[in-house]
């Protein structure tokens, strides 16, 4: 496997989260697991595998590689992948990769899909995700990966399953949906982003941005432009009832060691050990 690109990884009961993001540099993640990723910022090789993608917004450090990605693929022989992204992003990258197949001489077959807020698709007999509306600079989405089972009706419970069998064959629905919100991913969005969509708080994981984190970093500028700041989740940390919450796409600005020592100041308990920062 060629090492191309940075790569941090994390495991939580069941999902594994891997990826890097660095702001105006290069976002892309994966869970595995879910047979997804988010965003093509770069495109590490051990991603290729992975043929189902979600673009939150079409900022170059999360589109870029999106040509590099299915050229790769075709290359490997391997099938089309299929691509979510905003809906008004869809004919912009239709002839963006267009003209690389112009430069490279080689077909991009992939599928692009638009997706606006509000939508709501089928992964799996299993898996659903919903699309929201985040706040950034321009157009994005955020995506909720929620697991969905079918359940006895509680009304039926003390009955035999010969009985359930029969009610069934009889046309009755014996059984209701129910949904758990596994994986949330906000991509780049000021905080109304988050308040907007309150199911991203209860996710078991939560993927989520912390661009600024200095005090001289002016709050309301940093919403203007659609990015959160620390103090954005001090506000917050009665919200957050996720397992995991993984802040990343960190300022250039800031060193690593500064952004570590200013988040352990301002949160000592780390949100009781949840909060993971992508360093």
């Amino acid at each position: 496997m060629v090492d191309n690109a940075p790569l941090k990884s994390i495991q939580h009961d069941g999902l594994t989260i891997e990826g890097y993001s660095r702001a105006a540099v290069q976002t892309y993640w994966r869970v595995p697991e879910l047979k997804i990723g988010f965003d093509l910022g770069a495109q590490p090789w051990s991603f290729m595998g992975t043929e189902t993608w979600f673009i939150s917004h079409a900022h170059l450090d999360h589109i870029v590689a999106l040509p590099v990605y299915v050229a790769r693929r075709r290359m490997m022989k391997m099938e089309p992948p299929t691509i979510y992204m905003p809906a008004h992003a869809i004919d912009p990258a239709r002839e963006i990769m267009r003209q690389f197949t112009r430069l490279d001489r080689g077909r991009m077959p992939c599928q692009l899909k638009p997706l606006n807020a509000g939508d709501e698709l089928e992964l799996s007999r299993e898996l659903v995700v919903t699309v929201s509306a985040m706040k950034h600079s321009v157009p994005a989405l955020g995506f909720v990966v929620w697991d969905r089972r079918r359940k006895l009706k509680a009304e039926y419970h003390g009955l035999s399953g010969d009985q359930v069998r029969d009610l069934r064959l009889a046309g009755t629905e014996v059984t209701t949906e129910q949904r758990s919100p596994l994986l949330a991913y906000a991509g780049d969005t000021a905080p109304a982003g988050l308040d907007n969509c309150p199911d991203m708080y209860r996710a078991k994981v939560l993927i989520c941005e912390m661009t600024f984190v200095s005090p001289q970093h002016r709050r309301e500028k940093i919403h203007k432009y659609g990015h959160m700041h620390l103090d954005d989740y001090v506000e917050r940390r009665d919200k957050f009832q996720n397992e995991l919450i993984i802040a990343g796409h960190s300022s250039t600005r800031y060193h690593p060691n500064t952004i570590a020592a200013l988040v352990q100041k301002a949160i000592p308990d780390m949100l009781n050990d949840r909060l993971k920062l992508w360093l």
